[in-house]
């Protein structure tokens, strides 16, 4: 199996999503079944069907991050020494079409999400600045066009799981 980066932060998270699937969620659903069985015929019975429904969406959830946690690399950032963009450091950079600064955590696949500026590294800026150094002028083809970004500061700082 393919190795999966993911950043310190990022399995903090899912094993703190597993637990609380696993402890709270797969308890009260069985519960839910089983009050739902309770209720007799279960051809007609929508509330033993929709809690049926929820636990196959739990479960596939628990086995889904267990195949990441196993499958999963962490990759600490600030214990590497490099000067270039990878994987798990945050970017600040500056769009030379558009005039405005913005900042990037290049993370995994399952933890991006741009409107925290966080964006999976298979993404075209991602791929785009990885490997580059502060200073440097980049131009990156996207779906939406080309942008033009010059790195202004790389930092090696791990995410705290807090900083939401």
């Amino acid at each position: 199996m393919e190795t999966i980066p993911i950043t310190q932060r990022g399995e903090k998270l899912l094993r703190k999503e597993l637990e609380y699937l696993v402890r709270e969620r797969r308890p009260a659903i069985t519960k839910a079944i089983a009050e739902a069985r309770e209720h007799g015929d279960l051809k007609e019975n929508s509330e033993y069907h929709a809690a049926r429904e929820e636990q196959s969406l739990i479960e596939a959830r628990i086995s889904y991050i267990e195949g990441l946690l196993s499958n999963g690399q962490v990759i600490d950032v600030s214990k590497l020494d490099v000067e270039t963009v990878v994987f798990g450091c945050k970017v600040k950079l500056y769009n030379i079409d558009t005039d405005e600064e913005i900042t990037y955590r290049i993370v995994g696949e399952d933890e991006a999400d741009v409107k925290s500026g966080r964006i999976s590294f298979k993404t075209p800026i991602a791929r785009g600045l990885i490997g580059k150094e502060e200073g440097d002028e980049v131009a990156i083809t996207t779906p939406s066009g080309q942008l033009h970004f010059e790195i202004l500061e790389i930092d090696y700082e791990n995410e705290s799981v807090d900083a939401e």
